[in-house]
C-alpha cells in the first residue's frame, strides 16, 4: 500500500480490525461474561468474581499490547511488520473463544479469558502501527477519525442479537444460545482478520525478528542496578528530585488524576449495568436493557463530541470538561432517585453526553498540557490512565457484595455513591490546573 495511492477504501482496510475487536469485547464484558460468571459462583459473590476477572484482563492488556507492539516495530518479516502478529494473535483468539462456552468452573473461565486477552492484544498492539506506517502524514487525522467511528459502530453492531441470545440462555432455554453468540463473534473476527491480512499491503522486511534479547536484558538490569545504587547512596537528593518533578508537572498530574477518576466511574457503570438492571430494577430482559442503555449513551455522546470540541477552542477546555464531569454526577443522581427503567434510560443519555463532551475536550486538554518535545510520552500516560481505570475499580466488586449481604440494594447504592464521588472529584481536580487552558496557551512549565 503506497502512501501516494492511499484512497478511501484504504482507510477501511487498515482499521476494520478495530470494529471486530470492539464488537467482541463489548459483548464479552457487558453481557456474556456476566452470565457465565453466574454459572459458577455464588449469587452473593458474583460482583467480586466479575470485577476480579475483568480487572485482570485490563492489566494484561496494559502489559501485553505495548510490549508486542514494540516487538513488531523491530520485526522484519517478508510480508510486513504487523500482519504476522495479527494473524497469530487472532488465530489463538479463535482457538480460545470456544473455551468460554466449554469452561466448567470459574477457574477455567478465568484462565481462558486471560489467554484470550493476551492473544487479542498480540494482534491489537501491532495493529496500532498501521496508521503511522501506511497513512500519509497529512491524512492521519482522518484515519484516526475512521478508527474512532468503527469503534463506535463495533459497540452496537452485534450488541442487540447477542443480548437477545444471552437473555434466552440465562432464562434456561438452552446452551446453544450461548454457542450461537460465540459463533457469530468468532465468524466476525475470522472474516475481518482474513480481510486485513489479505488486503493490507505492508512493505516487506527481511530477517524475521531482529531482537537482540541478551543485550536488551543486560541493559535493563544495568539501568535498574545503577538507579537502585544511586537511590541508596543519596535518598534525600532523589526525594528532592521527585518533589521537583511533582512541582514542575503538577498541572499534568492533576489532569491525569481527574481523567483516571472520571473513567473509573464509567468503568463501574459499564461493568455493573447488567446486574443492577437485573437485581435492583428487576427487568425481565437484563441484557437487552443493557443494549438500550448503551444505544442511548452512544447517541448522546455522538451528538456532542464534535460541538464540544469546537466550543472548547473558543472558551477553553476546563469549563466544558468540568461541566461534563458534573453532568455525569447528575446522571448518577437520576439513577439513585428514580430507580425505574425509564429513568435509567434518561440517565443513559445524560451519561452519554457527559462522556462525549469530556472525552473530546479532555484529550484536547492533554495536548495543551504536554511538555514540548515529549508529546508521545505524556499522551501515552494519558492513555494509560484510561486503561488503568478499568483495573483500579476491582475493589468495587467486593464492596457491592458486602453491602448486598447486609441489605438488598445497599451494595448497588454504595456502587452509585462511588461513581458519584469519582465524577465530582474528577471535575473538581481539573480546577487545580492553573490558567485558561486553550490552544496556544500551555498551562505547564517547560521541562527543566
Amino acid at each position: 500500500m503506497k502512501a501516494r495511492g492511499f484512497g478511501p477504501a484504504d482507510y477501511l482496510k487498515i482499521t476494520i480490525l478495530v470494529f471486530a475487536m470492539t464488537a467482541l469485547w463489548q459483548s464479552m464484558h457487558m453481557i456474556i461474561l456476566q452470565y457465565r460468571v453466574l454459572d459458577f459462583v455464588p449469587e452473593a459473590e458474583k460482583n467480586t468474581y466479575l470485577y476480579i476477572l475483568i480487572s485482570t484482563g485490563a492489566i494484561l492488556a496494559m502489559i501485553v499490547q505495548p510490549i508486542v507492539g514494540a516487538i513488531s516495530d523491530r520485526s522484519g518479516f517478508s510480508w510486513g511488520r504487523r500482519r504476522p502478529f495479527i494473524l497469530v494473535g487472532v488465530i489463538l483468539l479463535l482457538l480460545l473463544l470456544p473455551g468460554i462456552g466449554l469452561a466448567g468452573s470459574f477457574a477455567v473461565l478465568f484462565v481462558i479469558y486471560c489467554l484470550m486477552q493476551i492473544s487479542s492484544n498480540t494482534a491489537q498492539g501491532p495493529h496500532q502501527g498501521f496508521i503511522p506506517d501506511l497513512v500519509p502524514e497529512g491524512k492521519r487525522g482522518l484515519a484516526s477519525g475512521v478508527k474512532g467511528l468503527l469503534e463506535i459502530l463495533g459497540m452496537v453492531a452485534l450488541f442487540y442479537p447477542i443480548s437477545i441470545f444471552m437473555d434466552n440462555y440465562a432464562a434456561g432455554e438452552g446452551s446453544w444460545w450461548l454457542w450461537l453468540a460465540l459463533a457469530i463473534l468468532g465468524f466476525l473476527i475470522l472474516a475481518v482478520m482474513v480481510a486485513t491480512v489479505l488486503m493490507v499491503k505492508e512493505r516487506p522486511g527481511t530477517g524475521g525478528l531482529r531482537l537482540p534479547i541478551l543485550p536488551i536484558i543486560y541493559r535493563i538490569f544495568k539501568i535498574i542496578i545503577k538507579e537502585l545504587f544511586n537511590s541508596l547512596r543519596s535518598p534525600t537528593s532523589r526525594l528532592l528530585v521527585f518533589i521537583q518533578f511533582i512541582k514542575t508537572h503538577r498541572n499534568f498530574l492533576w489532569f491525569l488524576a481527574s481523567r483516571l477518576l472520571f473513567f473509573m466511574a464509567m468503568a463501574i457503570i459499564q461493568r455493573s449495568a447488567l446486574y443492577f438492571l437485573r437485581d435492583v430494577i428487576g427487568v425481565a430482559d437484563p441484557a437487552e436493557s443493557v443494549f438500550r442503555f448503551s444505544i442511548l449513551a452512544i447517541v448522546g455522546g455522538l451528538a456532542v463530541v464534535y460541538p464540544a470540541g469546537r466550543l472548547s477552542d473558543r472558551i477553553g477546555r476546563k469549563p466544558i470538561a468540568v461541566s461534563s464531569a458534573l453532568l455525569g454526577a447528575l446522571g448518577i443522581i437520576v439513577i439513585m432517585l428514580f430507580q425505574n427503567e425509564s429513568s435509567i434510560l434518561i440517565a443513559a443519555g445524560i451519561l452519554g453526553v457527559a462522556v462525549g463532551a469530556f472525552s473530546s475536550t479532555n484529550w484536547a486538554l492533554a495536548t495543551d498540557l504536554v511538555v514540548k518535545g515529549k508529546e508521545a510520552r505524556y499522551l501515552g500516560l494519558a492513555n494509560m490512565s484510561t486503561a488503568g481505570a478499568s483495573a483500579l475499580v476491582v475493589f468495587i466488586g467486593p464492596v457491592i457484595d458486602h453491602y448486598e449481604a447486609v441489605s438488598a440494594g445497599l451494595g448497588y447504592q454504595a456502587m452509585l455513591i462511588a461513581c458519584l464521588v469519582f465524577f465530582v472529584l474528577g471535575g473538581l481536580l481539573l480546577l487545580k490546573v492553573k490558567g485558561r487552558v486553550t490552544p496556544g496557551s500551555p498551562a505547564v512549565p517547560p521541562s527543566p
